[in-house]
């Protein structure tokens, strides 16, 4: 099947944000109460890390444990905090040409992450990169954030891709690789630009590891082109 969509992550994927979602993290749990150093502090910024790439709300509700109104309070330093780091900001070296190379080629792109829309929308202005994605979804706009296919399903609706087998996922976490291969897309991609490591993406299911999203466009015309001599 001809990759017809490729749906990228943004920080840690495509946006290289100088420790800013962690040190919004580490914000937002100092509100909830938790001091630096303490042990409960130490295991919610691990449980942050390890479920880096899922809804933000979710991870605070974890966090939480089930307090509603500590989570979307947490949730909110979280988001304020991290738009005060925007300047921080720069495309992952190659992804902007990677972007256009596809978009130029026909593939249809699109942003998904685990950031509200506005703080999605407010990062996208703040790169400009308006005009390099068909779409951009966040957890909201699509029911289920990673590690859920929630978001990759509904971009394939939304831009009218008739195939899950069209699809390639791309990301810099394991719950970006457990929701593409959740989602039935040929090309599973784990970069290595981000939040985790080779080990950790390399024992998620996956079917490429690549240094950056730059390569991206190699490994979606190697595919179609294997494709091609079937």
């Amino acid at each position: 099947m001809k990759i017809e969509l490729v749906c990228l992550d943004m920080a840690g994927t495509t946006v290289h944000d100088d420790g800013a979602v962690l040190a919004a993290f580490g914000e937002a749990l100092t509100g909830m109460g938790l001091e630096p150093g303490t042990p409960e502090y130490a295991a919610a910024e691990d449980y942050a890390r390890t479920t880096m790439g899922q809804s933000k709300i979710e991870v605070f509700r974890a966090i939480a444990d089930g307090d509603a109104a500590l989570a979307e309070k947490a949730n909110a330093m979280f988001e304020h905090a991290y738009a005060d780091g925007l300047d921080q900001v720069v495309p992952v070296p190659g992804a902007e040409a990677a972007l256009k190379e596809m978009r130029e080629a026909g593939i249809k792109t699109a942003f998904t992450t685990g950031f509200s829309a506005g703080t999605r929308d407010a990062l996208i202005d703040a790169l400009g990169w308006a005009g390099l994605c068909d779409l951009a979804l966040s957890p909201a706009d699509a029911g289920r954030g990673r590690p859920y296919p929630d978001m990759l399903l509904s971009a394939l609706i939304r831009l009218e891709v008739d195939d899950v087998r069209g699809i390639a996922a791309v990301g810099d976490t394991a719950s970006d690789l457990l929701a593409g291969t959740r989602a039935g897309a040929s090309i599973v991609a784990g970069v290595l630009t981000g939040a985790h490591d080779a080990d950790a993406l390399g024992a998620a299911p996956h079917t490429h590891l690549l240094p950056s999203v730059a390569d991206v466009p190699r490994v979606v015309g190697e595919h179609d082109r294997e494709r091609r001599t079937l």
